[in-house]
């Protein structure tokens, strides 16, 4: 890919991130940005195979679906916000290439290579950065389009995969999303958080194996910052 195709109009290279790429940062940034986008919806509407779940049971993962064409369809959570939080990495010049062929491999699974403005929430100029952002778009065999909340929170909460519990990427994201801004929350990805707690509760009230394997996983969302491709892929399968 040409260098004016990767990079912003400084010649810097910035990545959003909207999922788990908000706490589990790439290697090799210097600079973490929090900010939005606009235009977009964030759901759970892509399957993981291979990170919270397997071909034979795929996960599900967030992506994000064009406002647009997310409003011709019927989904049960009918409103979203106007933004999109999440964070914006800035990486060093001289480790883009390597981030490059990192993240390829890490969002493979159905995402390909887009462009988007971000609008930063620092303050800082310049106040919108061009980035690449990886999304799912409806038209890779991953995607699954809208789903009852309740069986969307159910499939979460039953799904394993390499990188571990569908439910500790689900409410590592709440929690991530929290933490940036006062106004930074995602009522779809609160309510699906609700939802998968209130099954552990069940399920701790019944006494069932569910309940036991939730406490042995609990939800992963501590940021902390790696420096090597070989770090961070062993932080991806904690």
């Amino acid at each position: 890919m040409a260098a004016d195709e990767t990079t912003s109009e400084t010649g810097e290279f910035w990545i959003f991130g909207y999922g788990s790429l908000i706490w589990k940062p790439p290697p090799h940034y210097d600079q973490r940005v929090p900010g939005w986008v606009t235009g977009y919806v964030r759901r759970f509407w892509q399957a993981s195979q291979d990170h919270r779940g397997t071909p034979e049971a795929p996960g599900r993962v967030v992506t994000l679906i064009e406002r647009s064409f997310w409003a011709s369809l019927a989904d049960a959570h009918d409103s979203a916000p106007d933004k999109v939080w999440g964070t914006a990495y800035r990486i060093r010049a001289d480790r883009v290439a390597e981030v490059k062929a990192y993240l390829d491999i890490r969002e493979i699974n159905g995402y390909t290579i887009h462009h988007a403005p971000f609008h930063r929430a620092d303050g800082r100029s310049p106040p919108t950065i061009r980035t690449l952002v990886y999304i799912g778009t409806p038209d890779n065999d991953q995607f699954t389009g809208p789903q009852d909340p309740q069986a969307l929170a159910e499939h979460i909460y039953a799904s394993e995969g390499p990188s571990g519990l569908n439910r500790d990427y689900l409410l590592g994201l709440e929690r991530a999303l929290d933490e940036l801004s006062p106004e930074s929350g995602d009522a779809h990805v609160t309510d699906l958080s609700d939802r998968v707690r209130a099954i552990e509760s069940r399920g701790r009230r019944e006494g069932g194996p569910a309940a036991e394997g939730f406490e042995r996983h609990p939800a992963s969302h501590e940021f902390r910052k790696v420096g090597s491709v070989d770090e961070q892929e062993e932080t991806e399968k904690a």
